[in-house]
């Protein structure tokens, strides 16, 4: 008899994948449903079962074009014929050459250097660790912390851990293993009128601490996973002053805002400021493979140099992988093709108009919008487990966490299908608050 080929059952995916696999920020004792994607194409989800769902996550904010572009299948078909991967030790390619002309044409003039990394956590890694090094290189070996903001989040790999917010960051069971950084409060939001003394706490942390601060990180205008928080442009440009003035380097985290998202091309653009070092991933691709870019000034690559010995001290296996490399170039260039502020623009306007109901709901506490950034605040946690199959059932993809329930479109995304992921949103709020009402008059 054949061997039984799981792969040809699809019914049976859900039930091996239960009982094997492992699934992001999911306990294998109180397990969630998971839901199998036989394909994907355009802004569509299309089930093993027959159900199709739209995407309002663009695949944790990757998948800007959505799903098989052509375009950037055909890249990859392409670079596989000549070579899938070769080491970057020693060597270069082609594709690694192609996408740094690319960043450099896109990036602000003084960053003039790439690191290609494995992902976005990696991203972070490799510019903490530029940061340490440039001040060991200068002879300030004492200048080996980072100071950050609250309500941030970096990644999950020790180094990002250790600056993401102590308690939002999700990491809190790590307290006293990570390395011990410096937090000043959490920008207020966007949303309140500009106030210079924003600034006191954090002025008067940095001053006081600048002998050992290497290096400030922070996710310009918006804090993502941390709690998706829109804060005001001027708290980025006072913060690059400050550090100018206590001579620490500047890092941008736009790992989840990089290439449009946001309206402009790269968050730091709204605050007309140029970071020391800039962490790029997620769209990097189009959402099509894993790749990170760790990109810097002249000032900080040679100054890792200056002691004559400054090796950057990390090489990932797959750095500049070829076929990530090639894809990247084609994104890029199918991004600036198309009218994608345009697009963004237009999804901005639509969620700011059709998501604004929902504050009318007794368990919302705050909604905003930036580009194709949709956020509703609630009161209190979500449920997961009782809405991601309610928003399974009206056809949308939508996965809340903690007291935020989002939506990161592909830009490609069209009026009646965010129309669809809106009306979600609000029913199944609705819901939830009439759910919890009723569990209310119970007790």
């Amino acid at each position: 008899m054949p061997e039984f080929n799981i792969l040809s059952h699809p019914e049976f995916w859900a039930a091996y994948d239960r009982d094997h696999i492992w699934h992001p920020y999911t306990s294998m004792t109180r397990l969630a449903p998971v839901y199998p994607v036989a394909e994907a194409s355009g802004v569509m989800l299309h089930l093993a079962d027959g159900r199709e769902l739209i995407d309002g996550m663009s695949s944790w904010w990757a998948a800007i074009h959505g799903y098989n572009h052509p375009r950037l299948n055909g890249a990859i078909e392409r670079q596989l014929r000549s070579m899938s991967h070769v080491m970057f030790g020693g060597l270069t390619h082609g594709p690694a050459i192609a996408l740094t002309e690319r960043l450099m044409a896109l990036t602000a003039e003084p960053i003039e250097h790439v690191f290609f990394c494995d992902s976005g956590s990696v991203s972070v890694e490799v510019a903490i660790k530029m940061a340490i090094q440039y001040w060991f290189a200068k002879g300030v070996p004492g200048k080996n912390r980072l100071f950050t903001v609250k309500g941030g989040y970096h990644g999950d790999t020790f180094g990002a851990m250790g600056v993401c917010d102590p308690v939002s960051g999700m990491h809190q069971m790590f307290t006293g293993i990570l390395p011990s950084h410096l937090f000043a409060p959490k920008p207020l939001p966007a949303s309140k009128p500009w106030d210079p003394s924003e600034m006191d706490a954090l002025t008067q942390m940095l001053e006081s601490h600048r002998d050992e601060v290497a290096a400030m990180i922070i996710e310009p205008v918006v804090q993502g996973a941390g709690g998706m928080n829109l804060y005001h442009p001027e708290y980025v440009r006072q913060l690059r002053r400050l550090c100018d003035e206590n001579e620490v380097l500047l890092i941008f985290d736009e790992i989840a805002t990089g290439f449009g998202r946001t309206g402009r091309m790269f968050a730091y653009e709204h605050a007309d400021v140029i970071p020391d070092i800039l962490c790029l991933g997620k769209a990097l691709t189009g959402g099509t493979m894993t790749l990170a870019a760790t990109l810097t000034t002249a000032k900080v690559a040679r100054g890792i140099s200056a002691d004559g010995a400054g090796v950057l001290m990390h090489g990932p296996t797959f750095m500049a992988n070829p076929l990530a490399c090639a894809v990247a170039a084609e994104s890029i260039d199918l991004l600036l093709e198309s009218p994608w502020q345009e697009w963004v623009t237009g999804i901005e306007a639509q969620m700011r108009r059709e998501l604004e109901p929902c504050r009318s709901l007794p368990v919302v506490a705050d909604v905003r919008c930036i580009g194709a950034i949709g956020v509703v605040e609630t009161r209190e946690p979500v449920e997961m487990s009782w809405m991601q199959p309610q928003f399974v059932e009206r056809g949308v993809w939508i996965r809340p966490f903690g007291k935020l329930v989002y939506i990161m479109p592909p830009y490609i995304i069209t009026g009646g299908q965010l129309s669809k992921l809106t009306t979600a949103i609000f029913d199944v709020l609705n819901k939830w608050g009439e759910k919890n009402a009723g569990l209310a008059r119970q007790l």
